[in-house]
């Protein structure tokens, strides 16, 4: 059965009834037609139906209300404005249709009706309002009334094109932690709060410059240059204005600015700009503006000279993976090891994993590069199996974007059969702030990977919102405590802390725990005492190159 179309309505106003049958034989073939007598029943008719009213035919003579009085009241009321309407008269003298025009016609026809060209314009009026409308709603964001990410970046550009003799600003703001807003305050509040916001953009925006909701908590705004004063107070004193009105006594807003120079840049470019000077302060109190400057500027154009060789980088084997040793605490042997990541640039020399892996997440080539590491580890595995070594696993670390690829466990099985490795020698590592996102989706994929006979470390545990709850739901096996907090609770007084009953708790969910950062023999000592089960760290040695490791291997055999 052929289902049937929603058909447009359309609301006829008329008093002389043939007429009204009229028009309604005409149009009821194509659409629902609604029937008024005069302009007070037409009103009356809109109360309740103006949302799906596409057209009023409205005659100008009528007892009651007239066709001008009903014209009156429908243009200046937000909701029925934007309904077209076509005025029917009998008289066609050019007064008569100026008359219905100023009073807010869309169109004007005269009697005797002609079907085929009341057809016609019905169907191409109601056709251009529908057109208007989807570009209204392309132009504007419809929660804030800004303009749209698409028709902003359009605009911008195009201003910033056509006036190259006028300086221009381009401000943006970042509110630190918004998900938590939506989480804590629901997400109506924070669709208040965004509107909010929008009204403080209008005002500095005024008549200098356009505005637009980019996304989620993102906003800018393009102004003339000297429209305003940048300062800590001024953005202090808009984030007070923003906090009071919308109750949020803790909310933080950054703002960046970008000052227009180099034009070749697209607005998306010089907005990627702006958003970076604003995190540059997240977290820091009583800072709230931060201009893009040269620093910036170099740290840019340093991370984009590492984009253009990251893939020449990996087909050449520039990259190199390093082992540090992890120890078993109570038994005093090698115990496995955690692979690293190092750069040896044939130009620029050894390069730190801070340099160049915030980037890689951040562009998505540290899918490659962990695919990479975690070849490379399988390899070292098989050699120390076909050389006799001690048999020790080897610990690597998954991205956030690795463990939302759905083809991760064919790509592990593969590289494991591939090299006659076992699952269980191979450990993934997660940091304890991948499980906050999504947790959720991270066990049903960790869980997948652990039946096939992978085993889970939480990396770093302690150094972010470290959660009990999170922890007894995470299918993990080890627990890897971050050096930070093994360091502060080590120099603490010789009482059970914090750091015992972590060991305490997480030995009876039946997870090992490794203390990481160990750097003297006080540190390993207070781990023995409270029962870490294994450690790593500069006080057994250095992460190492694999041939220097395996004199380590080696030696291990040896004793």
């Amino acid at each position: 059965m052929k289902r049937m179309l929603l058909q447009k309505k359309i609301l006829v106003v008329e008093d002389n009834m043939l007429n009204r049958e009229m028009l309604c034989e005409i149009l009821s073939s194509t659409y629902e037609v609604l029937e008024a007598e005069n302009g007070q029943e037409a009103l009356d008719i809109l109360e309740k139906h103006w949302e799906g009213i596409s057209l009023i035919l409205l005659d100008i003579v009528m007892p009651v209300m007239d066709g001008y009085a009903f014209l009156s009241r429908t243009r200046s009321d937000p909701d029925y404005s934007t309904i077209p309407i076509i005025v029917t008269t009998q008289s066609d003298t050019e007064a008569d249709e100026v008359a219905a025009l100023s009073h807010g016609a869309t169109d004007f026809v005269t009697k005797p009706y002609k079907p085929q060209i009341i057809l016609h314009r019905v169907a191409s009026i109601i056709h251009l309002r529908e057109t208007s409308a989807m570009i209204q709603r392309v132009q504007y964001d419809r929660l804030t009334g800004l303009y749209s990410e698409e028709f902003f970046y359009h605009s911008a550009n195009d201003i910033v094109r056509k006036n190259p003799q006028q300086e221009y600003d381009l401000l943006c703001s970042d509110i630190e932690n918004f998900k938590l807003v939506n989480d804590i305050y629901g997400i109506a509040a924070g669709d208040r709060l965004l509107c909010k916001v929008a009204e403080v953009y209008r005002e500095i925006a005024g008549e200098w410059g356009i505005c637009g909701h980019l996304n989620a908590d993102k906003f800018v705004c393009l102004i003339e240059r000297h429209h305003l004063e940048y300062t800590d107070a001024f953005f202090s004193r808009i984030n007070e204005q923003i906090r009071s009105l919308t109750n949020m006594k803790n909310l933080v807003m950054n703002w960046g600015l970008y000052q227009v120079g180099d034009r070749s840049l697209l607005v998306e470019q010089m907005f990627d700009r702006a958003l970076m000077a604003a995190r540059s302060i997240w977290g820091q109190y009583g800072r709230y503006f931060m201009l893009f400057d040269d620093e910036m500027h170099d740290r840019l154009a340093r991370e984009q000279a590492i984009t253009d060789v990251m893939e020449t980088a990996l087909d050449e084997e520039q990259f190199e993976i390093y082992l540090q040793p992890q120890y078993d605490v109570k038994r005093d042997h090698l115990s496995g090891a955690e692979v690293l990541i190092r750069w040896n640039h044939p130009e620029w020399g050894f390069q730190s994993p801070g340099v160049f892996i915030p980037l890689f997440e951040k562009n998505g080539f540290i899918t490659k590069l962990d695919q990479f590491v975690w070849s490379r580890a399988c390899g070292v595995l098989r050699e120390w199996g076909d050389r006799g070594y001690p048999d020790i696993p080897l610990s690597v670390n998954v991205s956030r974007a690795d463990i939302y690829n759905i083809n991760l466990p064919d790509i592990l099985m593969d590289m494991i059969q591939r090299y006659g490795v076992p699952p269980e020698k191979l450990h993934l590592e997660l940091t304890e702030s991948a499980y906050t996102e999504s947790p959720d989706q991270i066990i049903e994929n960790v869980g997948k990977l652990r039946r096939l006979g992978f085993l889970f470390e939480m990396d770093d545990f302690g150094s972010g919102y470290s959660s009990l709850n999170m922890l007894n739901n995470l299918p993990i096996d080890v627990l890897k405590l971050d050096k930070e907090f093994i360091r502060n609770e080590t120099a603490k007084a010789v009482t059970p802390g914090i750091l015992y009953f972590v060991i305490q708790m997480a030995h009876s969910m039946d997870l090992h725990v490794v203390g990481e950062g160990v750097e003297t023999k006080e540190q390993l000592e207070r781990l023995s005492q409270i029962d870490c089960d294994y450690a790593q760290g500069y006080y057994f040695a250095k992460p190492m190159s694999c041939t220097d490791f395996n004199t380590f291997v080696k030696d291990t055999k040896k004793g």
